[in-house]
């Protein structure tokens, strides 16, 4: 590199950090009092405010309730609960009752999902309908009892069986419901 071509490098650097001098000096006169108009602003509404804060109230007493053993019936016995129940029962219709008071028959401990109808048939003049539920097949006719909601069997036709149940609805009421046990194909 000549000395000249060392000079006009030299120069061009002192020239451009003279440029970045002045540029900062200018920047550094332009951020003196920015924004003053706006915190006096701020101040004076400041000074304006006034809140007004309620004061906490102070905390109640406490009374504590006297409870006395000898005095009441334990909410966990058995004679509680007894007379509940016969207070409800009290209460239900008269074909509820015959209904719940009557012996079980054998297809009333199986759920309605564990009960598969497996065929049907007509013997003399009545129609049939067999019914798996479990390992056990069962012979049953119109008028018979079948599931845990008092399903009592209204019609069977080749391919179903229809019930008519009595359930308890949302607000407590029991009310009839119609299900169905539709044939199933066997998968032998």
């Amino acid at each position: 590199m000549t000395g000249s071509q060392r000079r006009g490098k030299d120069l061009r650097a002192r020239a451009g950090l003279a440029c970045a001098a002045l540029l900062a000096a200018l920047l550094a006169g332009c951020g003196g009092n920015r924004h003053e108009d706006l915190r006096a602003w701020m101040a004076r509404q400041r000074a304006q405010l006034h809140p007004q804060v309620k004061p906490i109230e102070p905390p109640k007493p406490y009374v504590a309730a006297s409870y006395s053993l000898s005095e009441a019936v334990s909410p966990f016995s058995g004679a509680k609960l007894q007379t509940g129940v016969r207070q409800e029962m009290s209460q239900l219709s008269p074909a509820l009752l015959a209904q719940m008071n009557r012996p079980k028959q054998p297809l009333e401990a199986y759920s309605l999902d564990q009960i598969q109808m497996v065929g049907s048939l007509t013997i003399g003049g009545t129609r049939y309908a067999l019914l798996k539920a479990g390992n056990l097949l069962f012979r049953v006719h119109v008028g018979e009892y079948a599931g845990q909601h008092y399903g009592r069997i209204t019609q069977i036709d080749e391919n179903q069986v229809v019930l008519q149940e009595l359930v308890q609805d949302a607000t407590g009421d029991w009310v009839h419901h119609t299900a169905t046990l539709q044939l199933q194909e066997s998968s032998k």
